[in-house]
């Protein structure tokens, strides 16, 4: 199967949709991920990457998405006391059709959601999507500081790779390692087994906000 990108369009589960991300889901995007917690971890090149309104953080998404190269999502909740709301952002990019190799990344979840079905499912739909459009290899990847992304990687069955030492400057201009995983085709029904039996716990339940963490 030749990998080829795939066409935009909404992607439907159990807990979560992704939509194309569009200019219009910047404001309630801002909502769910505007906050210091959110890129401290290293999402968006890292704390200084923050803005603190919604017009600095609508300038500031329009010139970070990969709007043109990449398949950037609004990742939104489906049922529940919740249904509609935005509750993040991923991007399936770096499209390399030659060498079958795309991208999982430019991430981020509103705290309140951290630790529930939101990042197994949106996960789940994205490495599905990936492969059914040929590609035979998706790297995620994170900033070597964001211990709980690198643990969330790990958790979904992805395989550490390495650590590009110095890969690429931070907002605030020190240096950022990058923590490399991947998973391949051969990978992905064991992947694939392993995302859906997490779900299977939160069979029946919508997704519930929970308090946001400060640290």
């Amino acid at each position: 199967m030749t990998a080829t990108r795939p066409v935009p369009a909404p992607i439907g589960g159990d807990f979560v949709r992704l939509e194309p991300l569009a200019k219009e889901h910047l404001p309630a995007l801002f909502l769910a991920i505007g906050h210091p917690i959110t890129f401290a971890g290293g999402f968006g090149r890292g704390p200084a990457g923050y803005r603190d309104t919604e017009a600095g953080f609508v300038e500031w998404a329009e010139g970070y998405f990969t709007w043109e190269t990449g398949n950037p999502y609004a990742v939104i909740l489906v049922g529940g006391p919740h249904d509609g709301a935005v509750v993040g952002v991923s991007t399936l990019g770096d499209f390399d059709p030659e060498n079958e190799s795309t991208h999982i990344g430019w991430t981020a979840f509103d705290p309140r959601v951290w630790g529930t079905a939101v990042n197994a499912e949106t996960k789940l739909l994205m490495l599905g999507l990936a492969f059914d459009s040929g590609f035979g290899r998706v790297k995620i990847q994170a900033d070597a500081m964001n211990s709980r992304s690198r643990a969330a990687i790990a958790g979904i069955g992805a395989t550490f790779e390495g650590i590009l030492r110095r890969d690429r400057p931070r907002a605030d201009g020190t240096w950022r390692d990058t923590v490399v995983f991947s998973v391949v085709v051969d990978e992905w029904p064991a992947v694939k087994t392993g995302l859906e039996k997490r779900l299977v716990r939160y069979a029946g339940r919508p997704v519930l906000f929970r308090d946001r963490p400060l640290a």
